[in-house]
C-alpha cells in the first residue's frame, strides 16, 4: 500500500489540517502518517476565534523519525508554526530524498486576515518553497510569495506563477477560488514554460473549511501512486470539486469540505 507523511497542524473542528490530509489519503487509497507540530483551536464564546499552540520543535521531530523509517512515497505539508519547523521539513526532504513534496504554504487560518508569523513567509519562501514538487499557494499566498499586489485577474496569477516558480520548486499551483475575476473556479499549473489551467463548476457556498488542505493531499496521494504531476492535479481538482460539492454546516461559523471515497483512476 501506498504511504504518505503530512506534517501539519490539528484542526481541532475536524475540518481541516492533519484530519483533512488523513481523510483524503483514506479516500483516495493511500496509508497515511502524521506529524503535528501544531493545534488550532477554536473559541465558541468569541465568534470562533483561533487559537494556535505550538508543539516542541524536538517532538515534531521524534514524530518524524518514526514515520520516516517505514518509508514513504509522498509527503504534504501544511500549517508549520514556527522557522525551525519549517527547517526540519525542508530537511526531511534533503536527508530521505524526497521526490514526491507537495508544500502547502499556509499563512492564515480560516476565517483570520494576518499571517500567523510573518517570519514564516520567508522561511516558507527561502528554505522550503525551493524544495517543493509542487506548491499549492491561493491567492493570498501567492501574492505574500511572489510581493505581489492583491492578485484577482488570470493575467496577474501568471505573472505570479513566473516569480514563485524561480524561488525553485518543480511546478506551481495557483487555486483561483472564490477570488478570481472568473465564471469558473480555476486553478494554474505552471512548470516553468508551459501554464494549464484546471476549470471546474464555481459553487456559490461559504462551506469550504479544509479546501486547501483537502486538495494538496490529494495531489500528494496522486504522486504517491505513481501519476505525474499533471494527472494527480487533475485527479485532485475533481475531488476537491466533489468535497466542497458535498460540503456541509458544522455550527453557524464553519462547514467543512467532505472527502468522498474514491477511485485514483
Amino acid at each position: 500500500m501506498k504511504k504518505a507523511l503530512t506534517i501539519a497542524g490539528s484542526d481541532t473542528s475536524g475540518g481541516a489540517g492533519i484530519q483533512a490530509d488523513l481523510k483524503t489519503f483514506h479516500a483516495l487509497d493511500v496509508y497515511g502518517m502524521s506529524a503535528l507540530n501544531t493545534i488550532v483551536t477554536m473559541d465558541p464564546d468569541r465568534g470562533w476565534a483561533h487559537g494556535v499552540h505550538p508543539i516542541p520543535t524536538e517532538t515534531v521531530k521524534a514524530q518524524l523519525e518514526t514515520i520516516l523509517s517505514t518509508g514513504i512515497d509522498a509527503m504534504k505539508t501544511g500549517m508549520l508554526s514556527t522557522v525551525e519547523v519549517i527547517e526540519l521539513a525542508a530537511e526531511v526532504i534533503e536527508k530521505y530524498g524526497v521526490h514526491r513534496a507537495v508544500i502547502d504554504p499556509v499563512m492564515v487560518c480560516k476565517g483570520e486576515n494576518d499571517v500567523l508569523h510573518p517570519e514564516n513567509k520567508e522561511a516558507l519562501r527561502d528554505r522550503l518553497v525551493p524544495k517543493a514538487t509542487v506548491v499549492t499557494p491561493n491567492l493570498f499566498e501567492a501574492s505574500q510569495l511572489a510581493d505581489s499586489e492583491p492578485i484577482t485577474t488570470l493575467e496577474e496569477m501568471k505573472e505570479a506563477a513566473r516569480s514563485i516558480h524561480h524561488l525553485g520548486p518543480s511546478y506551481v499551483l495557483i487555486k483561483g477560488g472564490s477570488g478570481l475575476q472568473h465564471e469558473q473556479a480555476v486553478d494554474l499549473l505552471y512548470d516553468g514554460k508551459e501554464f494549464t489551467l484546471f476549470e471546474a463548476e464555481k459553487m456559490d457556498t461559504d462551506w469550504t473549511h479544509g479546501a486547501g488542505c483537502t486538495y494538496s493531499a490529494a495531489i500528494a496521494a496522486g504522486l504517491a501512486h505513481g501519476k505525474s504531476v499533471e494527472e494527480a492535479v487533475r485527479l485532485a481538482k475533481d475531488f476537491i470539486t466533489e468535497a466542497i460539492r458535498n460540503a456541509f454546516p458544522l455550527n453557524q461559523y464553519v462547514g467543512p469540505v467532505r472527502q468522498m471515497k474514491t477511485s485514483v483512476d
